[in-house]
């Protein structure tokens, strides 16, 4: 019970945050705010996952930030159908960077917050390991 609580903290919080972006970037020719929400939380799921690697047993800190914030922050459905809408609208060219730019710096985020998380917790991990 305690994981779904989790999840659904963090989907509240990961929801509101992209409700609140997406009010703030707001564009009538190219879907930007979604963009930022999927790259930012590509990112934030990285960092996530690299940390949990070195934290393995904070399974409630894992369900709230994995599943819930990022998912919720998060959107592929949004993508999807503001990907379709550019192409119903004639808009080919920018549908297909909006797509390729959303795989491509989501993947890059996302690898980036890894490294980064594992980069920062290793050398935490052999400090402490070092220490003892």
């Amino acid at each position: 019970m305690k994981t779904y609580l989790a999840v659904f903290i963090g989907g509240f919080i990961g929801t509101f945050c992209r409700y609140e972006l997406s009010q703030t970037v707001v564009s009538q020719t190219f879907p930007y705010a979604t963009l930022i929400e999927n790259v930012a939380g590509s990112l934030i799921l990285g960092f996530a996952t690299g940390y949990f690697l070195f934290h393995k047993g904070r399974k409630y800190l894992a369900a709230l930030v994995g599943t819930g914030f990022c998912g919720g922050f998060t959107t592929m459905s949004t993508f999807s159908k503001e990907a379709v809408l550019l192409l119903q609208s004639g808009l080919f060219t920018s549908s297909v960077i909006y797509v390729l730019l959303s795989v491509l710096a989501g993947m890059t985020a996302a690898l980036t917050g890894l490294i980064i998380a594992q980069r920062l917790f290793r050398q935490s991990h052999s400090r402490k390991e070092a220490d003892t």
